[in-house]
């Protein structure tokens, strides 16, 4: 086994040809997740034509690779301008864009960089880890796992919801749940709130939702107030490479949450059905949930960016892992990535243990590298790109709102999700006026959907007796302490997240 890991990383390294092509998906990876909507899925099937006929092993590093550092570069949009790439992105925009108004941009990029790549790099080596014991941890979870782990994740809008507005949050997630109703049901095949309008059969966009509910109403309170998103001017700023590298240094100084959400993230990856939102919005609960200063997210507190960040990396090692060994794809994302695995000629499936473990071996490290390079490049450029914090909003606003309009659309190819985009834009926007929280609400339609798929799906394999299962008790008892904890803490009267964000 060491002799094949390292044999794979020398044969990586040593080949010109398998490193140009690394850095080339490294560069593209990273366009393609600062700009919102596009989206890993679309970058893969676009590049599929390119990679027809190369080598394997080439190949599959070429698409693993700027899959991989997607999530890198998409938090740069969330944090500058409050515009999320996708929902992946969203739960990093409740801390990053606050210190991006307190002119910390530098600061709060340096972090969410750093922790990407730890994240990244921490998720392979999960991965490799996790290969020995492969089998019985995937098989483990099952539809009503599946449906405690989305209760989990939204009993924790009774932590983002802030002091004294949990009913506020509740009724903002179960919006959000109703929303994520919209569409075929999953056991009759019937269409359902969607009257005759084909587009709404798959249900609400995610990314639309969730630049809906933050970019534009961010955008229309920028052009209200005037001025930059900075409250403070760029004279009396510390935007700089020692700001930058106070950000880097932030990811060390919490380390231990890092090390926890990635883990997180990369056991939450593993587990098909889940996916990226769900890994970053349930770090992200855990890092509200375990801070002792709780109060300060919401205001841009470095945690709150550090742990979704770490997690969305991570999970792209653990989804790897049941993609290539059961042939059954971790994510969406994952989904295109095994159809051109297929046409590269890789089989998915438990032949990789044996004859294929050299390749493996060659995609763990392509996560590891492809990561240090992603974060070398954006350390390198952010200290420029923080700069845009500054510009007046009259020249930003517009450009940030046709840069949403093409997100919008371009996620699905669809104009409706433009109608889509209007209408949540002014609850959104209604949100933010009158104080009310936003984040429950992408919860709600991140996991209400799944939440309901896997509750049909439990009931017609156990009935009722699912919830007796040994995980699932494991999963009810973490439920029932969050929210204990949650009442507790709120009953001390402490503040969590401001309404508003």
């Amino acid at each position: 086994m060491i002799d094949v890991m390292f044999g794979a990383l020398g044969a990586m390294l040593s080949n010109p040809k398998t490193m140009g092509l690394m850095f080339i998906a490294v560069l593209i990876g990273l366009v393609v997740g600062a700009t919102p909507g596009i989206g890993g899925r679309l970058s893969i099937a676009l590049a599929i034509p390119f990679v027809f006929g190369m080598d394997m092993t080439q190949g599959a590093v070429f698409l693993l690779t700027m899959h991989a550092v997607n999530g890198t570069s998409g938090q740069i949009s969330s944090i500058m301008f409050g515009v999320p790439g996708d929902g992946d992105d969203a739960a990093t925009t409740i801390d990053g864009h606050p210190m991006a108004k307190k002119g910390e941009a530098g600061r709060a990029l340096g972090a969410s960089i750093t922790a990407s790549g730890v994240g990244g790099i921490i998720g392979a080596v999960v991965f490799a880890v996790m290969i020995p014991v492969l089998e019985p941890v995937v098989l483990a979870f099952s539809p009503a796992e599946f449906f405690l782990l989305a209760i989990l994740g939204i009993t924790f809008i009774a932590f983002l919801a802030g002091k004294g507005q949990i009913f506020k949050g509740i009724i903002v997630g179960l919006f959000g749940m109703i929303l994520a109703t919209v569409g075929m049901d999953p056991t009759t095949g019937i269409a359902r709130f969607s009257g005759n309008y084909l587009f709404l059969w798959d249900g609400l966009s995610v990314v639309t939702a969730v630049l809906a509910i933050f970019a534009v109403p961010e955008m229309i309170s920028l052009a209200a107030k005037g001025g930059s998103i900075s409250a403070v001017s760029i004279e009396n700023s510390s935007i700089s490479y020692r700001q930058l590298l106070g950000g880097v240094m932030e990811v060390p100084r919490h380390w231990f949450l890092a090390l926890r959400t990635s883990i997180i993230g990369a056991l939450i990856g593993m587990v098909p059905g889940l996916g990226g939102s769900a890994a970053a919005w349930l770090c992200y609960g855990h890092a509200v949930q375990t801070s002792k200063t709780p109060e300060r997210f919401g205001h841009g507190a470095v945690e709150g960016v550090i742990a979704p960040e770490t997690a969305s990396n991570a999970k792209e090692g653990g989804s790897l892992l049941p993609t290539l060994f059961f042939g059954i794809p971790g994510s969406s994302g994952m989904a295109v990535l095994m159809g051109a695995f297929l046409i590269l000629g890789i089989q998915p499936g438990p032949a990789m243990f044996t004859t294929h473990l050299d390749l493996v071996w060659t995609l763990i490290w392509a996560l590891v590298v492809g990561n240090l390079i992603a974060v070398t490049l954006l350390l390198f450029i952010t200290r420029w790109v923080a700069v845009l914090t500054f510009i007046n909003g009259a020249v930003l606003v517009p450009f940030i709102l046709v840069l949403v309009t093409v997100g919008a659309y371009a996620n699905e190819g669809q104009w409706e999700n433009l109608l889509i985009l209007v209408a949540i834009s002014f609850i959104g926007w209604g949100l933010m006026r009158w104080n009310w929280p936003r984040a429950p609400f992408v919860i709600g339609l991140v996991l209400g959907k799944i939440a309901e798929e896997s509750l049909h799906k439990a009931l017609g394999l156990w009935g009722i007796s699912f919830f007796t299962r040994p995980l699932s008790l494991v999963l009810i008892g973490l439920i029932c302490a969050t929210i204990g904890l949650a009442i507790y803490t709120n009953v001390r009267g402490k503040s969590v997240m401001p309404a508003g964000a």
